[in-house]
């Protein structure tokens, strides 16, 4: 071959074992940008989980719908340019102000709280975004039990500037069922996916703006479920009257949420889109007969939205304040 004809020519030949170095420093550079296993904090911080987890529980002891809320935190910002804890920050641009979340999201107070805490134990180590990602975690267990919990990857970093340009990317509740797919298909999301994380909605509750039209409006919902709805959401005013996702067990993580779509008593019309005669229709009946496949999917699928574009390596940083840039 041409480079072993002249000095010239091999002196810009790459040895075999320099090659194989740098292939094995780009795979460890691939690798590096992708999160690690739960254990990530093992040595820089060995009490990190344990002190978020009672972070959590004494604020769902003290409070059982801030296990929803502190849930929903999470996946708002995972949505919004990747789970890098965007959603924290405070200003005139904050995510927090956009209209899916201004007087909506909740559960910041907790997460300074916890990130305090945290930040007594290892100063600058454990990231705002991995404090959401196992906050979310420990608060389907806080409201479930140990059957429910998952191992959560981390190694996230934080973004310095919130996400607000993008904040449509958080679906709304008046989507139809091919818009919740489209929605969910633009993060990688299966539809599959979808309608687990959907099940999300068996905790918490909304408020009547955002199901005041499906009240009035709509036909496919229980009239009684209806009528009681309306005494708690006028027609006019009330906007922020709450109102429980799930008509049953409302702070508890369970299943119930899919037998009250198949009862026509979802809440949100994004909820009832869900089992309305559509494609999703046959995963709800399943997970209403098998809740260990409601279990499973679920945890998979936060595992997965969790890993939405996260900052990893140097990019981002470690905030020391939660709702500030360093």
């Amino acid at each position: 071959m041409a480079f072993y004809h002249s000095k010239a020519a091999t002196s810009n030949i790459i040895p075999t074992t320099t090659k194989f170095c740098l292939l094995f420093s780009l795979l460890m550079g691939m690798v590096s940008a992708q999160l690690s296993s739960d254990n990530f904090y093992a040595k820089s911080c060995p009490k990190a989980l344990s002190t978020i987890k009672s972070g959590v529980d004494s604020a769902v002891q003290t409070e059982k719908r801030m296990g929803a809320s502190l849930l929903r935190l999470h996946f708002h910002d995972c949505f919004v340019n990747g789970c890098d804890a965007s959603v924290l920050l405070d200003g005139p641009n904050s995510e927090k102000l956009a209209a899916p979340n201004n007087n909506s999201i909740r559960g910041f107070d907790v997460i300074d709280s916890i990130k305090s805490e945290v930040e007594k134990l290892c100063p600058g180590v454990v990231s705002c975004a991995d404090i959401l990602a196992v906050v979310a975690r420990d608060s389907v267990v806080a409201l479930s039990g140990p059957s429910w919990s998952w191992k959560v990857r981390l190694g996230r970093r934080d973004s310095a500037t919130p996400g607000t340009a993008n904040i449509g990317d958080i679906p709304a509740p008046t989507f139809n069922l091919s818009a919740l797919i489209t929605s969910f298909s633009k993060k990688g999301l299966t539809a599959k996916e979808m309608v687990a994380l959907s099940g999300s909605h068996t905790v918490g509750q909304a408020r009547c703006v955002t199901f005041r039209t499906r009240i009035y409006n709509e036909t496919n919902i229980d009239s009684s479920f209806a009528a009681s709805l309306k005494s708690k959401c006028p027609s006019t005013g009330g906007d922020d009257n709450l109102s429980p996702l799930d008509t049953t067990s409302p702070t508890s993580f369970d299943n119930a949420y899919f037998q009250d779509l198949k009862d026509q008593k979802g809440l949100l019309h994004s909820d009832q889109q869900l089992f309305n005669g559509g494609s999703t229709d046959a995963q709800v009946n399943g997970y209403i007969s098998d809740p260990g496949s409601f279990i499973t999917d679920f945890a998979n699928a936060m595992v997965k939205m969790g890993n939405l574009s996260p900052l990893t390596g140097t990019n981002g940083q470690i905030r020391t304040n939660c709702r500030s840039a360093n």
